[in-house]
């Protein structure tokens, strides 16, 4: 992924995970990340 933002190689908007050892890690706030787990999850597989 840095290579193709580097190059501007890449579609649309690029998001990195960082900080967090997996996914589903990087908000501790367990009520918080459920109201926004469909922002967080927005671009996904795109």
């Amino acid at each position: 992924a840095a290579c193709d933002v580097k190059g501007n190689l890449h579609q649309g908007k690029v998001g990195v995970l960082t900080l967090a050892p997996t996914d589903g890690l990087g908000v501790r706030n367990t009520e918080k990340r459920e109201r926004h787990l469909e922002a967080i999850n927005r671009f996904r597989g795109i």
